[in-house]
């Protein structure tokens, strides 16, 4: 579907300047405002759930901008939310990487439970979701953006245009800071960096960075140290963690040091 034959004069001029607020944006209340304003025209949502990081790993962190009461990220805690936000990246790797849409038949969110009354209320009050991703193949610090709506559909021009502003809101919540609920949990690190990751690493662990270093993969290490892949999977999914990292490109750097 072609943007052009679909958009009139003022509408284009609208995407155009909604484009060039987006470079302009540098905190998170300015951020709110782009969202709320002119991208509205254009993709209507309620509910827009960003997240980043190895989701083949699972190492996801989010955030989320509404303008209803109770929907924020730190109402909301990342094992209530994680399986869902991996499940719909794994859904777009898997179908052409393209946008795609979910309607209230397919359940969005009626199957997770969470802690918080207000926002486990309108989570599910959602009845459509549009879905788009970013995957990065040299650095493995994935992005997905979901967009959620009350209405049973989002209109039919809404994949590509979301396409078409992808890079637009990527770029906007990149010159951001993260709030202090997104960060990892930081690690007490004592004065001599390499003693301290001995520490913090157990023997398993140490071995198993080591042949990261050496560029091996999970099925390879599996093989070399006789356990599964999966099992290999879950111990680098604990060393971020215990490193302060997001992907193996930063635990080997981490490492060697």
């Amino acid at each position: 579907m072609s943007l052009n034959k679909n958009l009139n004069d003022i509408e284009k001029s609208q995407l155009i300047e909604l484009m060039h607020e987006s470079l302009r944006i540098r905190s998170h209340f300015e951020l709110f405002l782009w969202m709320q304003g002119k991208l509205q025209i254009f993709l209507p949502h309620e509910i827009m759930i960003t997240a980043w990081g190895d989701f083949s790993l699972g190492v996801i962190y989010f955030n989320i901008v509404s303008p209803l009461p109770g929907i924020r990220s730190d109402k909301i805690a990342s094992q209530e939310i994680n399986q869902f936000l991996q499940n719909l990246f794994n859904y777009w790797l898997n179908h052409a990487k393209a946008p795609f849409t979910l309607a209230a038949a397919d359940n969005i969110l009626h199957d997770y439970q969470f802690s918080n009354a207000e926002s486990s209320y309108y989570l599910k009050n959602m009845k459509s979701a549009l879905v788009h991703a970013i995957k990065d193949h040299r650095g493995r610090h994935d992005c997905l953006y979901v967009l959620l709506s009350s209405n049973l559909s989002f209109p039919p021009a809404s994949r590509p245009m979301l396409e078409a502003l992808l890079p637009y809101i990527d770029s906007a919540l990149r010159q951001i800071e993260h709030l202090p609920e997104q960060q990892p949990t930081p690690i007490k690190i004592e004065p001599e960096p390499k003693d301290e990751t001995l520490n913090i690493l157990s023997g398993r662990e140490l071995e198993i960075m080591d042949w990261v270093t050496k560029g091996k993969t999970n099925q390879e290490i599996g093989m070399i140290l006789d356990i599964s892949a999966f099992t290999v999977k879950n111990h680098l999914q604990r060393i971020f963690k215990k490193l302060n990292v997001l992907n193996r490109a930063q635990a080997v750097s981490k490492f060697r040091k």
